[in-house]
C-alpha cells in the first residue's frame, strides 16, 4: 500500500535504473517545468521533440538549461507524434509524453499498425490521486479514454489496472466496481457487468486481486458505511482500484475529488508497449510532474 506521492517517490528514488521520456510537441511550459523538476528530484532523462526554435525560446521562460543535442527537430504534430513513438519502439525511451499537441495526434501514431507501439490490447487510463480524506493513494479508471464500456472491456480496464499496481508493488490490489446501488438490477447495465467481474474474479479468471462489486463509493471509501448497511465486504474502507461505469464518471470523480477534496492527481494510459502521459490541457507542472513520477515506477 502506498499512502501518499512522497512514499511513490522513494520507491522511485530507489531504482538506480534511469528513464527517459520522449516528449513529442516540447514547446510546452508546464511540460519543461515538469521534466525539468523531475531531472532534479528523479534523475530522468529526456528527449525533446519539435519546433527547436520554440522549445528553447519556452525552455528560457521557465528557467530549464540543457544540451542542444536533447532536441529532436520536427516541421509539424504528427511528425513529433511519430517520431517520439519511434524513440519508444526503437528503445532509446522508455515513456511517451505528449506536450503541446492534440491528443488525437499522439493516439494515431500509437496505434498505427506497423510504426506503434500498440500491444494489441484495450489501452485505458489510468488516473492515481492523493485525497487528504482518504489513507492511501487512489486508482481511478477509466476516466479519459474508453468512452462506453461494455463488460469485456471492463475486465480489460480491470486487468490493466492490476497489472499496472502490481507492477508497483501491490501484492493483492483491491479493486471496487462501483455503481449507485449494492445489487445487480437487470436495469442498470453497470451493476451487471460488476456483477460479472467479481464473479470472474471469484472463480480465479481474474487472478491476484480482490474483485467486488457492484459497490456504491461510500462502501468502496467506507467500511463504517459497509457495517452500517450490513454487508460484509474485504474491500469496503480499503479500496485500491475504483471502477466507474463509464468516461464520465470517472472523469468527473476524478475532478471533484480535485476541486473539492484537495486531491493531487497523476495520469497515464496503459495497454501498449510503454506507459504514455497524457493529462488535461488545464493541468498544471506539479500533475505533469507527478505523472512522469508515477510512469517511471513502472
Amino acid at each position: 500500500m502506498l499512502k501518499s506521492f512522497e512514499e511513490l517517490k522513494n520507491k522511485v528514488l530507489g531504482n538506480k535504473e534511469k528513464k527517459v521520456i520522449a516528449l513529442a510537441c516540447a514547446a510546452d511550459a508546464a511540460s519543461l517545468e515538469a521534466l525539468r523538476d523531475a531531472e532534479r528530484e528523479l534523475g530522468v532523462d529526456y528527449l525533446l521533440i519539435g519546433d527547436a526554435s520554440a522549445i528553447l525560446e519556452t525552455a528560457r521562460k521557465v528557467d530549464f538549461a540543457f544540451a542542444q543535442e536533447k532536441i529532436v527537430q520536427a516541421d509539424d504534430e504528427a511528425a513529433a507524434a511519430e517520431m517520439a513513438v519511434n524513440f519508444v519502439r526503437e528503445g532509446r525511451a522508455d515513456i511517451l509524453m505528449k506536450g503541446k499537441m492534440q491528443t488525437a495526434t499522439l493516439l494515431k501514431a500509437v496505434v498505427d499498425k506497423e510504426k506503434g507501439i500498440r500491444t494489441g490490447g484495450l489501452m485505458s487510463h489510468m488516473a492515481v490521486l492523493e485525497c487528504p480524506a482518504y489513507k492511501k493513494l487512489i486508482y481511478v479508471t477509466d476516466g479519459g479514454m474508453v468512452t462506453r464500456p461494455d463488460a469485456e472491456q471492463k475486465r480489460a480496464i480491470l486487468q490493466n489496472s492490476v497489472d499496472f499496481l502490481r507492477r508497483v508493488g501491490y501484492g493483492m490490489p483491491k479493486a471496487a466496481i462501483l455503481a449507485a446501488v449494492e445489487a445487480v438490477n437487470e436495469k442498470m447495465q453497470e451493476t451487471v457487468d460488476a456483477g460479472q467481474l467479481a464473479a470472474l474474479n471469484a472463480s480465479g479468471d481474474i487472478p491476484n486481486c480482490i474483485v467486488e462489486g457492484p459497490l456504491s463509493f461510500d462502501l468502496a471509501i467506507s467500511a463504517e458505511s459497509a457495517k452500517t448497511k450490513g454487508i460484509e465486504s474485504r474491500v469496503a474502507g480499503d479500496t485500491d482500484i475504483f471502477l466507474l461505469p463509464d468516461i464520465a464518471a470517472g472523469n468527473i470523480m476524478a475532478k471533484v475529488l480535485i476541486y473539492l477534496g484537495g486531491a493531487k492527481m497523476a495520469g497515464c494510459i496503459l495497454g501498449a508497449a510503454a506507459p504514455i502521459i497524457v493529462v488535461s490541457r488545464g493541468a498544471g507542472a506539479e500533475e505533469k510532474m507527478l505523472s512522469i513520477l508515477l510512469t517511471m515506477a513502472v
